[in-house]
């Protein structure tokens, strides 16, 4: 029975004749009917999803999976597989459909629960939770430019590993992306930047169907598809049927010869197709067909009325095909052995890259900075590169073009380019939002731990990515730097106010702003010893003074650290982050002339600190605090007692020097000290209060 709100259909008139009927001994039509008809009942049984694409899409999806894809289901994390990516994550049905089929951990049963509570095959793929899914898929654009990031990683590993006796690294990307994900700006960002680079192991199938949610694409878009990839470099093919198996197989066996270009196959396809009244229009998107039209669609294929049907003889052939991929990855497994015997040390690398982990002596590789100098931490952050980078070979990363302001260069390790795949440097270009993408691609494929940056200001630019990475738990490294109104000249488009706030905001991804040079660098132990998701470093263009080193240990136990204590008791504590805890640390000292006991506390990681205040609230002694940091100030507030005083920011900034800035807009040592004696007066006055009651 139809839901509420269900599409009412008018069955066609007589009975549906089967012409879309497979052949049964046309083994690629059982098999792409099988892959419709099981999205179609999916979205049915849950009343919710995107049949479309998958109805759509079918054959060219199952062109690249029966005839060109690497893989072995039984060993879903094969280092040498071929990846494939649903960018256009809405027809996740597409994937779980192929998954299921080639025999993944994923029974017929989880397409039954398709996108119900603790099922396996939620709304949009997600990495980590189904077994074959490579990345979180569904804001469109993200795919392929994660892909663009895999292609990287696999051309890297490639140079770094390949001897002329042994090939350990030799597979391919492919990516099966929409109109949506087309238009988004990332795909033109990642698409120009994987032309630069000459990706030619990476092959994206375009599902050229002219439909979005609203109707036609070409209502809103008349890009010469072909014509701007080709613009990149890339080769770009065109198959006028997406439902004629030799022409798609054609396309992909040329797409494959050119290992120069990245390729692009657009292939001309027909959303919902087989839906008698539905297909070819927008209708078939989002939403389940209806009972009336699916009904005729099972008859247009000769379908059997029970759903999630599977043809034995598709269910073997796919057996047959898994078994195959199987087989490669044996035999890829006894050439790597070889490799390993004849490569000792190679291997060694690439053991300690696939896991992850840093050097075992990175404490001991970290600089150490002279208390009672001054540095910026953001070149604070590069010596910690140089410094580590020589001894951890699967560090690499780069800048949106700005390198030498967020010094990100690990020096002498040599830049990555068109044909030229063996340096650590990546040059990203202009293009943050592709960059955190393409971050996040090279984390996935693994082998190496990637970073990147550019000014926390334009943080803005890449935050979807940013996200994205916290919500595949993946260890990248973004280093945002010019971090205030401290930045001065540059005025309030390039001051951030309330990036950092906003990015606390994010699950599971740790924002760290550490107070001086020395903080920088724990704060980098922490990134680097993180395995189970992002981290974020925000650092100064000025110079800050520097402080006494501080245990990483500290940060991860308590996110922050006393950097000034008293005597006795404190009459009050002022707690900051990055610049502004030097600027505590003076009114610190201008409280002491006053006797005014003051402690300081830097808090490089509120997050970390607000678990631990949970569990601790001894972090904090019983008197006045006063919360001081330049951006605004709304999670200050929401961890200050009554009395507390919190000093930030609820304006934008300003064009003048950094100095000037700061004192124009209250971020000054009588500020502070005046903040701290309202806070004084009034637990006095508390205290008074509750006497004399």
């Amino acid at each position: 029975m139809s839901a509420p709100g269900d599409r009412v259909l008018i069955a066609p008139a007589g009975p549906v004749t089967a012409d879309l009927a497979p052949a049964p001994d046309d083994i690629d039509a059982q098999a792409t009917a099988t892959i419709r008809l099981l999205a179609a009942d999916a979205v049915e049984a849950a009343r919710s999803g995107h049949p479309g694409l998958p109805m759509g899409a079918a054959v060219p999806a199952w062109v690249v999976w029966s005839r060109f894809l690497r893989h072995d289901p039984t060993e879903p994390g094969w280092l040498n597989r071929d990846r494939f990516v649903l960018s256009a994550g809405h027809g996740s049905m597409l994937l779980y459909a192929l998954l299921h089929l080639f025999g993944y951990d994923l029974p017929i049963d989880e397409l039954r629960r398709f996108r119900q509570w603790g099922s396996a095959t939620p709304g949009h793929p997600e990495y980590g939770h189904t077994p074959g899914v490579e990345t979180t898929t569904g804001p469109l654009g993200q795919g392929l430019a994660n892909a663009v990031g895999m292609a990287l990683a696999e051309r890297m590993l490639a140079a770094r590993c390949n001897t002329e006796e042994h090939t350990v690294v030799d597979h391919r990307t492919w990516v099966l992306a929409g109109d949506g994900d087309l238009m988004e700006g990332i795909s033109h960002e990642a698409a120009s930047l994987a032309g630069h680079l000459g990706l030619g192991r990476l092959i994206v199938v375009y599902d050229d169907n002219d439909i979005t949610i609203d109707g036609p694409a070409s209502q809103s878009c008349r890009d010469d598809v072909l014509g701007r990839f080709a613009s990149y470099g890339w080769q770009a093919l065109r198959v006028d049927d997406g439902n004629d198996v030799a022409a798609v197989t054609a396309a992909l066996t040329e797409a494959v010869a050119d290992e120069t270009r990245p390729s692009l196959v657009a292939v001309r396809t027909t959303i919902g197709y087989g839906a008698p009244t539905l297909a070819g229009t927008s209708a078939a998107h989002g939403a389940p067909l209806g009972e009336q039209e699916l009904a005729a669609t099972r008859a247009r294929f000769g379908w059997p009325a029970e759903p999630f049907h599977v043809p034995t003889a598709v269910a073997e052939h796919c057996r047959r095909l898994a078994g195959e991929g199987r087989a490669e990855r044996l035999s890829w497994e006894h050439d790597r052995a070889r490799w390993h015997d004849a490569h000792p040390e190679l291997a060694a690398e690439w053991d300690a890259a696939m896991s992850a982990l840093p050097p075992s002596d990175l404490a001991g590789l970290l600089p150490h900075f002279e208390p009672g100098t001054a540095m910026a931490t953001r070149k604070a952050s590069g010596a910690v590169l140089a410094a580590v980078g020589p001894s951890y070979p699967a560090l690499v990363g780069g800048s949106a073009d700005l390198a030498a302001s967020t010094n990100t260069t690990i020096p002498g390790v040599g830049d990555v380019g068109p044909g030229a795949y063996d340096g650590r440097t990546v040059h990203f270009g202009i293009r943050e939002h592709a960059m955190g993408a393409v971050l996040n691609g090279m984390a996935l494929h693994g082998g190496l731990r990637p970073y990147g940056s550019t000014f926390l200001v334009f943080s803005d630019y890449m935050r979807p990515t940013v996200r994205l990475a916290a919500l595949m738990g993946l260890p990248v490294v973004f280093i945002f730097t010019h971090d205030s109104i401290a930045v001065g000249e540059d005025g309030p488009t390039h001051q951030p106010v309330e990036q950092l706030e906003s990015l606390r905001l994010i699950p599971g991804l740790a924002v760290l702003r550490p107070g001086d040079a020395n903080e920088t660098a724990a704060c980098w132990q922490v990134a680097l010893e993180r395995r189970d998701g992002p981290t974020v470093l925000v650092l100064t263009r000025q110079d800050l003074p520097v402080l006494e080193p501080v245990p990483a240990s500290v940060l991860t136990r308590h996110g922050s650290q006393v950097v000034r204590e008293t005597s006795e008791e404190p009459d009050v504590v002022l707690i900051a982050t990055g610049s502004e805890v030097a600027l505590v640390c003076a009114a610190a000292d201008a409280l002491a002339e006053r006797g005014v006991a003051a402690r300081v506390v830097s808090v490089p990681w509120r997050e970390r600190f607000e678990e631990a205040l949970g569990t601790d609230p001894g972090l904090l002694p019983d008197c006045p605090a006063v919360w001081v940091e330049a951006g605004v100030p709304h999670g200050w507030q929401a961890l200050a007692r009554p009395g507390d005083q919190v000093i930030g920011l609820r304006r934008f900034g300003a064009s003048a020097p950094g100095p000037v800035v700061y004192s124009e807009l209250g971020f000054t040592v009588p500020a502070v000290v005046e903040a701290a004696l309202t806070g004084i007066r009034s637990r006095t006055e508390e205290e008074s209060t509750c006497r004399t009651s």
